[in-house]
């Protein structure tokens, strides 16, 4: 479902590529299931309902879209395990709920570089959509993405090597499509990015910022509401733990000192909050939530 969020001059739209699923474990690391279950129930298999949503920008700069889902490119055994089906172009679909088509889009930014957030930039160029060579999903935009980010997904290693998909990004770079950037970011007026390493060595959140309002898109700096919420609850994704949780707690003052709304990019029943301090750590107030389901089509 797609959201449209006004911060102050500036319109965004929270965008949805639909859930996948993931074991419990992925998400909530060394945390035991009898403690993350409070938040969310597992099906038998321990796999958690993820959902993939992405931001769009109405700037001064033209559309900013932030990450663009798993894509349509996955290998069908990958698809069934994700729990994907045969849903194709979702986020496509949520553009054209809200007025656009990958033609409109002028900049496409990178959080990082893991499939389920760039999956999207690329498309098989073949006629019935089979495996081929791959080309720009928005053919006018200009990608951008962090160079050390970049490098760890050129160069992974055995922990981290399925999180990296080439054919997400190489093709970009071969046409001179992707822009590599070093450091915070200012996309637009009232649009910029600012790094928060953790979960890879420089993942970029996105801050938008008008009228005395604030919006973070927190990607997977906080997957979700609880990770923010709860510090020490660090997904087993994240490659640097201890500086995961530092990174929190410093999104979560900068939060409350602006008293930003926050988007979660990966929650399945929270999708915008706001914080405020409480005795045991921030409190999550929920904007926008939606009820947590198993999509009984995967």
């Amino acid at each position: 479902m797609a959201y449209t969020i006004n911060i102050g001059s500036i319109r965004c739209h929270i965008l949805s590529d639909g859930l996948h699923y993931v074991d419990g474990g992925g998400f909530f690391g060394l945390i035991p299931r009898a403690l993350w279950e409070g938040v969310i129930t597992p099906d038998a298999q321990n796999l958690v309902p993820c959902d993939t949503r992405s931001l769009l920008v109405e700037s001064d700069a033209g559309l900013i879209l932030v990450d663009v889902g798993n894509g349509d490119k996955l290998p069908e055994k990958v698809r069934q395990r994700l729990g994907l089906g045969d849903r194709q172009r979702r986020l496509i679909g949520e553009l054209a709920r809200v007025g656009y088509s990958p033609e409109d889009i002028d900049i496409v930014l990178f959080t990082h570089f893991h499939g389920d957030h760039i999956g999207g930039a690329t498309q098989w160029d073949t006629p019935d959509g089979a495996a081929g060579p791959a080309i720009a999903t928005f053919p006018r935009a200009r990608y951008i993405g962090q160079r050390i980010d970049l490098a760890d997904a050129s160069f992974p290693n055995e922990r981290t090597a399925a999180t990296y998909i080439t054919d997400n990004f190489r093709p970009l770079l071969e046409q001179g499509k992707l822009e590599i950037v070093d450091g915070p970011q200012r996309l637009a007026a009232g649009v910029r990015t600012d790094l928060a390493p953790g979960h890879t060595a420089a993942i970029q959140t996105v801050w938008v910022e008008d009228g005395g309002e604030s919006l973070l898109f927190l990607t997977d700096a906080a997957s979700w509401a609880v990770h923010l919420q709860r510090l020490a609850w660090v997904p087993a994704f994240d490659i640097m733990p201890i500086q995961s949780m530092e990174t929190k707690r410093r999104l979560a003052h900068e939060a409350m000192e602006r008293d930003a709304l926050l988007v979660f990019q990966h929650d399945p029943q929270i999708v915008t909050a706001r914080l405020s301090p409480g005795k045991r750590g921030p409190e999550i107030h929920a904007i926008i939530s939606e009820p947590a389901h198993f999509d009984p089509s995967r």
